[in-house]
């Protein structure tokens, strides 16, 4: 009975070895998904942060334009070609400037 019960305690080890696979899952998830998404976000809301008259943009939607005005109610007030449509927009719906380089692809 007591060899048993020695037996027993000598099986179960530490109990902080159990957690080893779930806490290397969280910190595998942490580096590969969550960290690049914190910094993505943040390259973001600095980019929306420093827009500027006369730079291209493009919209989540896909709306190429030009900024003409940036309001202060968070919206931006964008030149559309080919007719110079003007089209207010708010200012987190641009998803990214717009280069040169890719209006060559």
């Amino acid at each position: 009975m007591l060899l048993n019960f020695l037996f027993l305690q000598a099986t179960q080890g530490n109990p902080l070895v159990g957690f080893l696979p779930i806490i290397l899952i969280f910190a595998i998830f942490y580096f590969l998904l969550f960290l690049p998404m914190q910094r993505q976000k943040k390259h973001q809301r600095k980019m929306l942060a420093e827009l500027q008259n006369g730079q291209t943009i493009v919209t989540n939607g896909g709306i190429v334009g030009t900024i003409v005005a940036l309001n202060q109610d968070d919206t931006l007030v964008i030149r559309v070609k080919p007719d110079s449509i003007k089209l207010q927009v708010a200012r987190s719906s641009v998803a990214g400037l717009f280069s040169g380089d890719e209006a060559k692809k």
